[in-house]
């Protein structure tokens, strides 16, 4: 009877540790990419709110002769305004006021800064100024 050796092979320590060294390098280039995606998100949908908005100011305008007065602010875009200049035209430009994907209201100028109104979001720190994603974003842009 001839005794067969069956060899087992296996991976050592060093080929486990050379995959697992790979991952790791491969998730530090990867991972970064991935989390700054729903941010760049944000910021695109914050872009897209802040020319919807200024598509039914501009609607106001056309209707009412005049865009809302800063006491009057954005709000007349949902509802009659009772204070201030009082417009004959009114009709309902937007269901409901968006908020900045961040969660804060949007801020309505008049007069504007960079043009005759303005409407933006001071970003996710939600104050002036920033850069980022602490950036304000504007009409204007």
């Amino acid at each position: 009877m001839k005794w067969q050796r069956t060899v087992q092979r296996g991976f050592t320590l060093i080929e486990i540790l050379v995959v697992i060294a790979i991952l790791a390098i491969l998730g530090a280039l990867v991972v970064p990419k991935i989390m700054s995606r729903p941010d760049e998100a944000r910021v695109a949908a914050a872009h897209q709110d802040v020319q919807a908005v200024m598509q039914a100011l501009k609607l106001y305008k056309l209707d009412n002769g005049v865009y809302p007065s800063a006491e009057q602010g954005l709000n007349a875009l949902v509802e009659r305004p009772t204070a201030g200049q009082v417009p004959s035209n009114w009709k309902s430009y937007l269901d409901k006021l968006p908020t900045d994907p961040w969660g804060h209201p949007y801020v309505y100028l008049n007069p504007g800064i960079k043009n005759e109104v303005d409407v933006m979001s001071y970003g996710a720190d939600g104050k002036p100024g920033g850069e980022g994603n602490d950036a304000d974003i504007g009409s204007w842009m």
